[in-house]
């Protein structure tokens, strides 16, 4: 209802039923986030599938029932010149001033160098910054990374342009992170989504052949979160400090045996 008075804002990765709960615990009623509500990439406001999802039914009567607005912005946020998502997780990541100029490669990255860590470090290191359950990497036991670029989601046709070329070039969003890796001197990255079968094999058949690469998982939406967190520090002065914003965090998606 655009009509009815604001309370309070959260800002989210994603409205799950807890955000929703703690959002209702907090007397907000708008919940800002970056992630799609309702279970599709368009992110209809509505279920649209011909099958009933009492899922759904479940999360909407919450809403409606607590007069509860959910707004999302995933695009804007990318095209902010720095990207408003990145430049939370690059300050969560405390790599701000490690930052530098891609050298070549994936047009989506976010390259960095940083002090040296082992991967037995590094993946403590994300571990802890990024409030992580577990953490799916391949890298060489004891290996030193030190260039590390924050890289896009790895999967087919992850940003609609993938073609082969007159020559018969593939040109795929993966293979240009392999095109980082190997002509950019890049030795670990940091990906969204992963498939098992482009730039993830490469990389374990780079480490069985003893090079010093390396990736970690940490999951799309732990990857992102800290850019709404990011967000409850800019978004007050837009609102000239009128009205509570809260960041809520989801937490990890998964849990780990």
């Amino acid at each position: 209802d655009p009509s009815r008075e604001c309370t309070g804002v959260v800002t989210a990765i994603v409205p799950t039923m807890e955000i929703i709960r703690r959002t209702i615990e907090l007397g907000a009623n708008l919940i800002v986030v970056h992630e799609p509500t309702f279970y599709s990439s368009p992110d209809y406001p509505g279920w649209r599938a011909d099958f009933p999802n009492e899922v759904y039914e479940e999360k909407r009567r919450l809403l409606d029932e607590h007069g509860i607005a959910v707004w999302r912005d995933h695009d804007h946020m990318h095209a902010n010149v720095p990207d408003s998502i990145f430049t939370g997780v690059i300050r969560r990541l405390g790599w701000t001033e490690y930052q530098k100029p891609a050298p070549g490669g994936a047009e989506f990255s976010f390259y960095f160098e940083i002090p040296a860590m082992t991967t037995e470090e590094m993946c403590a290191f994300l571990k802890e910054r990024l409030n992580l359950n577990g953490l799916r990497y391949i890298a060489r036991p004891g290996a030193m990374l030190r260039k590390v670029a924050i890289v896009g989601h790895l999967c087919p046709n992850a940003f609609g342009t993938d073609y082969e070329d007159e020559s018969g070039y593939l040109h795929e969003y993966g293979t240009e992170v392999i095109r980082l890796m190997e002509e950019g001197g890049v030795e670990a990255i940091i990906p969204g989504e992963v498939i098992d079968w482009t730039t993830i094999s490469y990389v374990r058949d780079a480490v069985q052949q003893g090079r010093n690469k390396a990736v970690f998982h940490v999951g799309h939406f732990n990857w992102e979160e800290p850019g709404m967190e990011y967000m409850a520090e800019w978004l007050p002065k837009l609102l000239d400090d009128r009205l509570p914003v809260t960041f809520v965090p989801a937490g990890d998606n998964f849990s780990f045996v």
